[in-house]
C-alpha cells in the first residue's frame, strides 16, 4: 500500500495527471470510474485565487465521488503561494499539489511552473511557504531540469522531501524537450535507489499502452504511474493496465457504442457543471479523441460539433448508432 501522508492508495496507483482545459470534473469522473487511484485539477494561478478570479475559483470544484483528489496551484510568490494554499484548504481536498513542470512560456515567464527549475533554493521557498500554511498534504510534480545541460531533479528530490513534501511525481523530460523527445525514466530509477529518499515517487511521461506501464513498472521501480495524453478521450486505459498486470492479457477494446456512451457521460456531467450550451461546446475539443481510429466518423463529427442541446446530442447519437450497426454487419 501506497500512503501520501494519510491518504492510502492501492499498491502501485495509477495517478490521472492535472492538464489544463481537460482535468476539469466531468473528464475526472469518467477516469475515476475506469479505474484512476487518484486524481488531480487543473492547475491553478496562486494570484488569480488571491484576485477571487472566476476561472480559477470554478477550478476548485471537487465531489465526494472523486476522492481522494488534489488541488494543483503554482506560483513563484511565496506570500501568494502560501495564501492560495490557505484558500485550497477551504474546499476541503485531499492533498495540496505544488506545479513546478508546465513548460508552457506564459506560465514560466511568470518565474512559476518549469520556470522555478532554475533555481533550486526559490523552489524550496515556495514549497515551504505551501507546506507550512496547511494542514493538507502536499505534493509536488516537476521535470528533471531546465535542459539537458541542467538536470538537477536528484538535488531537489532531497531537498524537496527536507521541507515535509509526501510525494513526488516526475516528468521524465526537460522544459527544453516541452513534450517531445523521449521521456528518460532512467533520472526516477536513480532516485528511487536513493537511500535518502523515502517519500513515494510517481512516475509520469510516455506511458501509452498497458505493455508499456508494465515494462516501466518493472525496470525503473517506481511507486506508481501518472497518466496524462494517454488519457486524453481513453479513460478506459486505467482499468487496461490494471487488468493486464493481474493477467497479462488484454481487455476488449471500447467498441464504437463504448465510446457513444462515454460521450454521453461526459457530456452531460459537463453541461450539470457549466451550463447546457458552454458544456456542449467545450466538449468539442474531445470528439476527436474519443473517436480516434473509427472508420468513418468524420461526417458524424460534424454533426457532433454543431449541437447546441443534449436532446440534439440523443438524436444524434442515436443516428450514430444505428449507421454503426448496419455497418458492423456488412463487414
Amino acid at each position: 500500500m501506497i500512503k501520501i501522508g494519510n491518504i492510502e492508495l492501492p499498491e502501485f496507483p495509477l495517478l490521472l495527471a492535472p492538464m489544463e482545459d481537460v482535468s476539469d470534473p466531468p473528464f475526472r469522473r469518467l477516469c475515476k470510474m475506469h479505474g484512476a487511484d487518484l486524481m488531480y485539477s487543473e492547475f491553478i494561478s496562486s494570484e488569480g485565487l488571491i484576485r477571487d478570479a472566476i476561472k480559477s475559483r470554478k477550478k476548485l470544484d471537487i465531489f465526494d465521488y472523486e476522492r481522494p483528489v488534489g488541488i494543483q496551484i503554482f506560483g513563484g510568490d511565496e506570500e501568494a503561494m502560501a495564501m492560495s494554499a490557505r484558500i485550497v484548504e477551504t474546499v476541503n481536498p485531499d492533498l495540496v499539489d505544488i506545479n513546478f513542470g508546465c513548460p508552457v512560456k506564459k506560465v514560466v515567464c511568470k518565474g512559476a511552473g518549469a520556470g522555478v527549475l532554475k533555481d533550486i533554493d526559490l523552489m524550496v521557498r515556495l514549497t515551504k511557504a505551501v507546506v507550512s500554511s496547511t494542514h493538507l498534504p502536499v505534493t509536488v510534480k516537476t521535470r528533471l531540469g531546465w535542459d539537458s545541460n541542467s538536470i538537477n531533479i536528484d538535488e531537489v528530490a532531497e531537498r524537496l522531501q527536507e521541507t515535509g513534501i509526501k510525494a513526488l511525481t516526475i516528468h521524465a523530460r526537460t522544459r527544453g524537450q516541452m513534450y517531445k523527445g523521449e521521456a528518460d525514466w532512467e533520472h526516477i530509477s536513480r532516485i528511487k535507489q536513493n537511500p535518502n529518499i523515502e517519500i513515494p515517487i510517481f512516475g509520469n511521461g510516455d506511458i501509452d499502452s498497458p505493455e508499456k506501464a508494465l515494462e516501466y513498472k518493472q525496470k525503473y521501480a517506481c511507486d506508481g504511474i501518472m497518466i496524462g495524453r494517454a488519457a486524453i478521450g481513453y479513460p478506459w486505459i486505467f482499468n487496461e493496465i490494471k487488468h493486464f498486470f493481474k493477467t497479462g492479457e488484454h481487455l476488449p477494446e471500447p467498441t464504437v457504442f463504448d465510446r457513444l456512451l462515454a460521450v454521453r457521460q461526459h457530456a452531460e456531467w459537463s453541461t450539470e457543471w457549466k451550463g447546457e450550451r458552454l458544456g456542449l461546446i467545450e466538449m468539442r475539443q474531445h470528439y476527436s479523441n474519443y473517436f480516434r481510429g473509427v472508420p468513418h466518423f468524420k461526417d458524424f463529427r460534424k454533426k457532433f460539433l454543431e449541437i447546441f442541446t443534449l436532446a440534439e446530442m440523443d438524436v444524434l447519437i442515436k443516428e450514430t448508432q444505428a449507421f454503426y450497426e448496419e455497418y458492423q454487419e456488412q463487414v
